[in-house]
């Protein structure tokens, strides 16, 4: 595959781009640089220039992740920190991004996929119970959280 050649000017106008497209982490901007064949100082600078005119911002992609993944997906907070993590993103900021979930929205969405969950699944009602905490676990709710939701319900 040929590659086609691009100025500095030019490729740091597509790493604007890319950012405005939708908010990015430094992990998936270093990402896309390795498309070009930058030296490290032509890819610092445009790092550097990226942050200062807030086109990357690790905070703000933090928060609107949490909030993607969390109404959209419908993850809970251990899923959803774990990948930030993946990304690069400091458990720090994450943990201090979480309140971009209201809490009674949490519990509500928990409640309603425990129910839907388990109102779906065959067998008694231990074996119910195991599978549906089983799977609100891989989509990462805490087991306290998830015990505590159940016992509203019972």
């Amino acid at each position: 595959m040929e590659h086609k050649s691009y100025t500095f000017l030019e490729i740091k106008q597509k790493m604007v781009n890319y950012c405005v497209y939708q908010d990015r982490c430094h992990q998936e901007v270093e990402q896309k640089m390795r498309d070009f064949l930058l030296i490290p100082e032509a890819k610092e600078e445009i790092l550097l220039y990226l942050m200062k005119e807030n086109y990357l911002n690790e905070e703000r992609f933090t928060r609107s992740y949490i909030r993607g993944k969390f109404y959209m997906k419908s993850w809970g907070r251990n899923k959803i920190l774990n990948h930030l993590k993946f990304k690069g993103i400091s458990e720090k900021l994450v943990r201090s991004c979480f309140e971009e979930i209201d809490d009674q929205d949490y519990e509500k969405t928990l409640k309603k996929i425990y129910e839907d969950y388990f109102s779906r699944q065959k067998g008694k009602e231990y074996q119910k119970r195991s599978k549906t905490i089983k799977y609100l676990l891989s989509r990462g709710f805490e087991y306290e959280e998830i015990l505590r939701v159940e016992e509203g319900l019972l």
